[in-house]
């Protein structure tokens, strides 16, 4: 092993990325040898604060012998730090139905707002945070991430503590739990530097499923916190509280135990690039219905349910809204690394719009069911198009490396694997970023068609008339034409 202990510990040889995430230790003193293979690549350098140098994850014999240990070792940490970013990120979705108990009587539009500010922050900062990891390291930048999250976290504490606190104040801070919403950006950035191409699938998709999951614990254990710890009724504040310990944890854990690569270079002009694609645009459009609808459904869910069956929500332990509606992101979380996987037998493309197609239909078998005002029929269905939604993000996402590769102007031109690859990685970027606008999409949509008619209702058929769209779109860009682009199983 060779240790060099040079400042200049952030510079380094680019390394050829390959994003394919579907399906989304040894300290840093250990030993590697140089590959004898074909390609005689360095040994591994290991310099002052905890940066790594001549990472290559595609050299066989690199990786066996350190580095899967330490790129899952990065990945452990980086699933928990971005755990934590959706948690704050979806904090204010199960806070505001019980902002009434608390004191305070803020109008259903103004409760909307609350629900929905943090998607709109969260979608807009993954923009910059793709870049964050190139600039300052993915180590160092965990740290800073996860500290960011105390912010939100205390500023919930204090403002839900005072039922006098201004709307306006509530808004700011609730803006501010989108620091949590950007983390999904740098962190899947950060992962793909570690993995191989033929294991970077899995490993995203385990980092994104384990994010997507702090929604589900979110809306889980909240209710309980409040409820069981309260004095009153309800002790909201501790549900920005509770979580300050989890983000002091994950911010020491990645500064004790992940590592910096020299060679995670930046790609703006990759984006530039990527942003002339009229894939790219499609294919948002196409994350938007999945991914926005995932993350969409998960803010509004609690206060749906708890508007839908008001009596029913006022029963047992908390309130069934707070208790239950969990069980939604859980459930897509869960579905997306598989939805990957069936992609990757069926087709992505086929997959999303099965995806899009079950998602229209259970979307209108809840509508036509409503008036038989059955709680727990209610719930499946949305359990089932969380479900869908869920399949839907990892078939989408397997979508595009794919496309790039044969279909983007850039591969129509002769462009060689390398600049494709930068294309895709780009846009994988930009496209979770405006995926992530759903999530403010969705509640202001239910919230207009609540206050232009009193009802929910006109919003879902327009989600129905959304879904169609786009699965017209994915079947006549991707399925029909395939043959014709040289496509194949996309």
């Amino acid at each position: 092993m060779t240790v060099d202990r040079s400042a200049n510990a952030g510079t380094g040889n680019s390394v050829d990325i390959d994003n394919d995430p579907l399906h989304g230790g040894v300290s840093s003193s250990a030993s590697a040898q140089p590959s004898t293979g074909t390609t005689d690549a360095p040994a591994l350098e290991f310099r002052p604060g905890r940066w790594i140098a001549n990472w290559n994850a595609e050299n066989k014999e690199q990786w066996e012998s350190a580095g899967r240990a330490i790129a899952r070792r990065n990945l452990n940490w980086s699933i928990f730090a971005e755990f934590l970013g959706f948690v704050v990120w979806q904090l204010w979705s199960i806070v505001v139905v019980q902002l009434p108990a608390a004191g305070f009587t803020f109008t259903t539009s103004e409760i909307f707002w609350l629900i929905s500010m943090p998607s709109l922050v969260g979608a807009t900062l993954r923009i910059p945070y793709t870049f964050m990891v190139p600039r300052f390291g993915g180590r160092n930048w965990t740290i800073v991430s996860a500290l960011l999250l105390l912010i939100p976290a205390v500023g919930l504490g204090l403002c839900v503590s005072n039922p006098e606190t201004p709307f306006g104040v509530m808004l700011l801070v609730a803006a501010l739990a989108g620091f949590g919403g950007g983390n999904f950006a740098s962190s899947m950035a950060n992962i793909t530097f570690f993995y191989p191409a033929r294991e970077k699938g899995w490993a995203l998709g385990l980092n994104a499923a384990g994010g997507n999951m702090g929604a589900a614990v979110a809306q889980l254990a909240v209710p309980i916190a409040i409820t069981l710890l309260a004095v009153g009724s309800v002790n909201l504040p501790m549900a920005g509280w509770m979580w300050i310990p989890f983000i002091l944890i994950a911010a020491f854990g990645a500064w004790k135990y992940m590592d910096n690569l020299t060679s995670a270079k930046g790609d703006v002009a990759g984006s530039v690039a990527a942003l002339k694609e009229p894939h790219l645009w499609i294919m948002a459009l196409l994350y938007i219905g999945t991914f926005g609808s995932f993350i969409g459904f998960a803010g509004v869910f609690p206060k749906l349910i708890k508007d839908y069956f008001p009596a029913f929500s006022s029963i047992g332990v908390g309130t069934v809204a707070l208790s239950l509606a969990f069980l939604g992101p859980l459930v897509g979380s869960l579905a997306r690394p598989y939805g990957g996987r069936m992609a990757d037998r069926m087709g992505g493309a086929r997959m999303t719009v099965a995806a899009f197609a079950a998602m229209a239909v259970i979307t209108l078998t809840m509508i036509w069911t409503l008036p038989l005002k059955n709680f727990w029929l209610f719930l499946v269905l949305f359990l089932m198009l969380f479900t869908a939604s869920g399949f839907g993000n990892g078939a989408t996402y397997r979508m595009i490396p794919i496309i790039f590769a044969t279909s983007s102007r850039a591969a129509k031109s002769g462009a060689s694997t390398v600049e494709t690859q930068r294309l895709a990685s780009s846009a994988l970027g930009l496209i979770s970023a405006i995926g992530a606008y759903g999530g403010f999409v969705i509640p202001q949509v239910l919230n207009a068609s609540n206050t232009a008619s009193g009802s929910y209702t006109p919003a879902f058929y327009g989600f129905v008339g959304a879904y169609a769209v786009m699965l017209a779109v994915c079947w006549f860009c991707y399925i029909r034409n395939a043959n014709r682009n040289a496509m194949g199983h996309v």
